[in-house]
């Protein structure tokens, strides 16, 4: 929100208190409070009709530290929080004549005592990261309506980026945006997204959360140009400051704080078909796809139900329709014995017409109005209430609903929706504030769904296919993009959108291929399956048709195979990627600056990513062929057509439809393995160790995985002169392939390869 008219005035209806001078300060154990006036203190007359701004740090963990600024304490129905893992970390509290100084681990916050002189800065080590100071901290009054705000502005260095906010399909960069932290059903063309994630990172490596479910919005140099604005109603106002030392290493440490994703099961990164939203099926339609795909041998590993599963006004009832799925169960053994997966649709929506509505009502597990009323709506399905999961009935009484689906042979759900929750005149069963679970809704929504399949599969089973999230929600995968269309400008805000959702920790991402709305030409089609079978997760979906390739035209069919075919042979790199993850937070997609922070070139990427450390992926967006992509540092192989080229400059390239630029890193070991119908086998055994362009003395590790996540084969090489020697340590059995020297000698002694080259 805006408070200012330009840098002079502000706005005729606001008062402000800022934070002007320190005023005092107390410490108890690790927790510092300090108080700021809203004017400099000459004499004793001046402590009489001031406010004061309140401001405690704390540390959850180390390098990680949390600032609350308060004005009034005394406000009921505080904001609810996301919930964080604290540490117990070493806390230093000092004092100097002209500062008070908080530190956590490396990381300090620096407040200054000198008259007239209020500003924080915080620091990592000696690097000044961000600071806050005079009319930057502050609680403004709408006299008009008489609503409050909490205000904090922390500064910009000259040329810094700013990436996040959850999954936004505007410019990747965010400078010079205003963005609302507010989940909203509004596609893949608008500024509002499904997954609004109130953390951002930039490029100097620090990441802000600020710890809110409540209405947040983010005024991003958009109102002071030095500055990230950020304001929410009411008295109080909460954040964190986190400091990774990169990129990569502020999103893990988020995710140490909010969570670390779940590890899908590697099934789940195989292809997945759907029925497509409001067509046309039945068994024999389903049926007739699945064969297909086997009659032209393409690998396909998960079959969706969307939500025409069930009948129509009766979303959600859980109940197969009869007249086009007569025997469901028998339906679910068959394709299981196809070596299918079984996903099918759901929300947490109960039409009037679903049986489930009366019994929601009568046991009060359906959320309510401050009357008492059942809150309905007529907006998706006639008469469709909400669950309440803040009621613990109300939770097991959902599960058990879809544990009967789970018996029956469904093996995990795409949980749709989550966004479109009401706030006005809302009373939650827990008395949660009614703001602040708009956007929290979603999280115990897809932790109700996660937690069921945690206990009722294998370990290691459970995965989503989840549109909505919020703070926390990356603990749940995988999230998809929501609704895009069949279009090349759609096709490329979509990745804008994984791109900014990866700096919020999500390690899992999908979309639909070749767009949701309207039906894609056979040229984007083409053109999206490349780019969709090297994401994590791979769906094909639409709305009003199909997206089965023989409807494009054969070609097509050829692409989807040689892609599909592809990514189960990466699978050995792929999933241990996964695993990374799954151990750290950081995400399978990666955007340029993450992995290359020190490359200046690659701050404003956002038609190129890194897939894990090793995979360069530059999706082609024009029907031409066309692509213009950026190589870092070092030699670069494109693992398709063997081309190598130099980094540290553009390069420009047209494609068919079997080829693209796909890089594999300088100085890596990219493992391939032996199964390409599939993406869960044994990856140890048979795999191919492929070997980048590596450089005199560099050196490189590579881990294998076993379908739970375990390393059981380690591969190292190191390059000497013109030998680079591979070593290999583990079970399974393997080969040796130089990417950059395909004639290069290889010579093999038990469990060590030399390779000469020429």
């Amino acid at each position: 929100m805006k408070f200012t008219n330009g840098f002079w005035l502000l706005k005729e209806e606001i008062s402000p208190i800022y934070a002007v001078e320190y005023a005092g300060h107390e410490i108890e154990g690790n927790t510092l409070t300090v108080y700021a006036a809203q004017n400099h203190i000459r004499n004793r007359g001046d402590c009489l009709n001031l406010g004061i701004i309140t401001l405690t740090f704390t540390s959850p963990q180390e390098n990680i530290i949390h600032t609350e600024l308060t004005h009034f304490q005394g406000t009921a129905n505080a904001p609810v929080r996301p919930e964080v893992a604290g540490q117990q970390p070493r806390v230093e509290i000092t004092e100097t004549d002209t500062h008070l100084i908080y530190r956590s681990g490396k990381l300090e916050a620096r407040i200054c005592k000198a008259p007239s002189g209020w500003n924080i800065d915080y620091y990592d080590g000696n690097t000044r990261l961000t600071s806050t100071g005079y009319r930057n901290e502050a609680r403004m009054l709408n006299r008009d309506t008489g609503e409050s705000f909490m205000v904090e502005q922390l500064s910009i260095d000259i040329g810094e980026s700013i990436y996040g906010l959850g999954e936004r399909f505007t410019p990747f960069v965010k400078n010079g945006q205003t963005v609302s932290i507010w989940n909203e059903d509004g596609g893949t063309a608008s500024e509002q997204t499904y997954k609004n994630i109130p953390f951002y990172i930039t490029s100097k490596g620090y990441g802000v959360l600020v710890d809110t479910f409540g209405d947040l919005e983010f005024e991003i140099a958009s109102e002071k140009v030095e500055n990230v604005q950020f304001s929410v109603p009411g008295e109080t106002l909460g954040y964190y400051i986190i400091a990774g030392g990169s990129p990569k290493g502020t999103v893990s440490k988020y995710c140490q704080l909010t969570g670390m994703p779940a590890l899908p099961p590697a099934w789940s990164f195989g292809l997945w078909l759907t029925t497509s939203f409001t067509t046309n099926y039945d068994e024999e339609t389903t049926s007739s796809f699945i064969q297909g795909m086997a009659d032209r041998n393409i690998p396909l590993r998960v079959f969706h139900f969307d939500c025409y599963w069930m009948r129509a006004y009766r979303w959600c009832d859980f109940i197969w329709d009869p007249d086009t799925f007569p025997d469901p169960a028998g339906m679910l053994r068959r394709y299981h014995e196809k070596g299918l997966k079984i996903c099918v649709w759901i929300n947490p929506y109960i039409g009037q017409m679903s049986y489930l509505f009366k019994e929601g009502k009568e046991h009060g597990f359906l959320v309510k109005k401050e009357n008492g009323d059942v809150w309905q709506t007529d907006l998706w399905q006639p008469g469709m209430a909400l669950v309440d999961f803040t009621n613990p009935d109300a939770v097991k009484w959902y599960a058990s609903k879809l544990e009967a689906l789970l018996d029956m042979g469904v093996d995990c759900f795409k949980t749709d929706f989550g966004e479109r929750i009401p706030v006005r005149h809302i009373r939650w069963f827990d008395g949660s504030d009614p703001n602040s679970m708009h956007n929290r809704y979603t999280l115990l929504y897809n932790r109700t769904v996660f937690e069921l399949l945690e206990r009722k599969r294998r370990k290691g089973e459970a995965v989503l296919f989840a549109r909505s999230a919020t703070v926390g929600g990356q603990q749940f995968p995988a999230h998809w993009g929501g609704d895009c269309s069949a279009t090349y400008s759609s096709m490329a805000e979509t990745l804008r959108g994984g791109l900014s959702l990866a700096c919020g920790g999500f390690g899992f991402w999908s979309h639909d291929i070749s767009g949701f709305e309207q039906t894609a030409s056979p040229d984007i089609y083409k053109r999206w399956c490349q780019f969709g079978l090297l994401s994590s997760h791979s769906r094909l979906h639409g709305s009003s048709s199909y997206r089965v390739p023989w409807l494009f035209d054969e070609e097509a069919c050829v692409v989807l195979k040689e892609m599909v075919e592809l990514k189960c042979r990466l699978m050995p790199y792929l999933y241990r990627q996964a695993v990374i993850a799954h151990e750290t937070g950081v995400p399978m997609l990666r955007p340029m600056f993450m992995e290359y922070p020190q490359d200046r070139s690659c701050h404003n990427l956002d038609l190129q990513y890194m897939l894990g450390d090793s995979l360069l992926v530059a999706p082609v967006f024009h029907e031409d062929g066309s692509v213009e992509y950026y190589l870092p540092k070092g030699r670069w192989v494109n693992l398709l057509t063997g081309e190598m080229l130099d980094g540290n400059r553009w390069h420009q390239g047209c494609f068919d439809y079997h080829s693209l630029p796909l890089m594999v890193a300088p100085n890596s070991i990219l493992p391939m393995g032996s199964c390409h119908d599939k993406p869960d086998y044994d990856y140890s055994s048979g795999v191919t160790l492929c070997l980048s362009h590596f450089e005199d003395g560099a050196a490189s590790t590579v881990q294998i995985p076993d379908l739970q996540g375990n390393t059981v084969m380690t591969a190292s090489a190191h390059r000497q002169g013109n030998t680079i020697t591979l070593e290999v340590q583990g079970e399974g059995s393997w080969q040796c392939r130089m990417l950059s020297a395909p004639d290069a000698d290889i010579v093999y002694s038990g469990n060590i390869a030399e390779i000469h080259l020429k």
